[in-house]
């Protein structure tokens, strides 16, 4: 019979240094990410927290998940979540660009904002009366 000790064997993951380096480098792209938005780059924005968010979560499957020192099926699989959702984002942004810039039909451009309050009045489509032969009559009214 074996007894059970307080005592774990030391995994060869590394160890703290490895998790405080990632913790590090986590820390520093997000910094960096965070002073990238503050920088106008128009289009390029996108591409940029992307690519640091794409660096992010592998150091994180890497390390914190410990895909690095597991089997290679599981990082074969992480990968191909990774290679969906590219091809994914890929497929919106082809969408996007193939639509235009249409105003809802309920709401007209102005060019001066409306006070609160002044809006204008809503358009309406009256509905028509029942013309079938079996239709109920609309509720006759009163006259005095």
């Amino acid at each position: 019979m074996s007894t059970h000790t307080d005592t774990h064997e030391e995994h060869a993951h590394g160890g703290v240094a490895i998790y405080t380096r990632t913790l590090v480098g986590l820390l520093i792209l997000t910094a960096v990410t965070v002073g990238a938005a503050y920088i106008n780059l128009g289009a390029g924005n996108i591409v940029i927290a992307l690519f640091i968010a794409t660096i992010k979560a592998i150091l994180v499957a890497l390390f914190f998940m410990h895909l690095r020192w597991d089997k290679p099926m599981n990082g074969l699989i992480a990968m191909a979540g990774f290679v969906f959702l590219g091809i994914f984002i890929g497929f919106t942004l082809l969408d996007f660009d193939s639509r235009n810039a249409y105003l809802p039909v309920n709401l007209h451009h102005t060019e001066v904002p409306l006070a609160p309050g002044s809006a204008p009045e809503a358009y309406t489509v009256p509905v028509p009366a029942p013309a079938a032969a079996g239709a109920p009559a609309a509720p006759a009214t009163e006259k005095k």
